[in-house]
């Protein structure tokens, strides 16, 4: 039986790959995702939409943790692609993650991660921007990839730690933030919340 006391952390996230982040830095969480409406609000900046999404889980972790009587620090953090102004989020089907990595071919793009942490007594909040340069990419190198089933839960339609890691000519920023956790930034956060980190 799980208790709350296993655990350091809620990562409000089901995100297998937030969760393996946390873990390389030595942080046990307790996965608790929580729905949040995720949709570009009109005239939202991408950069003030991210950030909002990150802590609106946060806080919609905590409050649901709160009503099962635990109350631990709760994480939580969003990512999205923008590419001239748009952003992508992970793609509806097969036919839109086609059409990401097309525009994403060649070209290079930001990769936005915001991370936040609610405690009782305060909310903390970061964000990572990455710069990544995509190779070109054929039709054939696109249908290939997207058939893996790889880019189906990923923003921008890709995810470097897998397949995809081919295709990323140049990477300037976080490796750990493209993949949705910027470790940096969250080892701060988590240390502002007096959740203890091993060395």
């Amino acid at each position: 039986m799980l208790r709350s006391s296993d655990f350091e952390i809620v990562l409000a996230s089901a995100s297998p790959r937030r969760l393996e982040l946390l873990q390389q830095i030595g942080v046990c969480a307790l996965v608790q995702s929580v729905p949040v409406d995720e949709v570009l609000m009109a005239g939202e900046r991408p950069l003030d939409f991210v950030q909002r999404l990150a802590l609106d889980k946060a806080k919609a972790g905590f409050e649901f943790m709160l009503q099962q009587d635990i109350e631990l620090p709760v994480l939580g953090s969003d990512t999205i692609v923008e590419l001239d102004g748009e952003v992508f989020g992970k793609p509806a089907d097969s036919e839109q993650a086609e059409s990401m990595l097309a525009k994403l071919s060649g070209r290079v793009h930001q990769v936005h991660t915001a991370v936040a942490v609610k405690t009782a007594d305060a909310e903390y909040s970061a964000l990572s921007t990455s710069q990544v340069e995509f190779a070109v990419l054929s039709d054939e190198m696109i249908k290939a990839y997207v058939t893996t089933g790889e880019p189906l839960d990923k923003a921008g339609s890709y995810g470097i730690q897998g397949r995809a890691a081919q295709f990323v000519k140049n990477l300037n920023g976080s490796y750990s933030g493209v993949m949705g956790l910027p470790l940096f930034e969250t080892a701060k956060l988590l240390a502002a919340a007096q959740v203890k980190i091993p060395v």
